[in-house]
């Protein structure tokens, strides 16, 4: 999950190449491995957005009741959860290049990994030039402060007691 991972690959493949004495033709740009990687760094950039919103949101409301909590989700690379009231606000990713947002109250089970639901909202990212990835929401490029602002709101409306 480090942004200058590709440079340390492109230094690995040019010291295996001298030392080898081979050129490897298929070597450069990993399409798969990228996707993967742009998506964890995606979902732990929202995790430290949401963290730092509910930060600021528990300490203007002083109160310790209703306090939004942030966890991360055992047994995943980056997938985490708002939890609030008994309610939960869970990202996850479906598979690279793919993250469902998806509210629930408290049942004990492990959401993240439940079939598609219909009330899963996904994020979806597409290939932009020189491989960047585009995030969008509704086939609609999204900006990260925006979404945050919509769903801390959407969250805290309905966990309210």
């Amino acid at each position: 999950m480090d942004k200058m991972s590709w440079i340390k690959d492109l230094v690995r493949t040019e010291q295996q190449m001298e030392e080898s004495g081979m050129i490897e033709i298929s070597t450069g740009f990993e399409p798969e491995k990228h996707l993967l990687n742009e998506t964890l760094m995606f979902l732990a950039q929202l995790k430290r957005e949401f963290v730092d919103a509910s930060t600021a949101f528990n300490q203007l409301k002083g109160s310790p009741l209703g306090r939004i909590k942030v966890y991360s989700i055992s047994q995943t690379e980056a997938d985490f959860m708002l939890f609030r009231n008994g309610f939960k606000l869970i990202f996850a990713m479906k598979q690279p290049g793919t993250i469902a947002m998806t509210f629930n109250r408290a049942q004990g089970i492990n959401p993240a990994f439940e079939a598609t639901r219909p009330d899963e909202e996904f994020l979806m990212a597409k290939w932009g030039p020189f491989g960047d990835l585009v995030w969008s929401y509704n086939n609609q490029p999204i900006k990260v402060d925006y979404l945050v602002k919509y769903y801390a709101t959407r969250f805290v409306h309905e966990s309210a007691k």
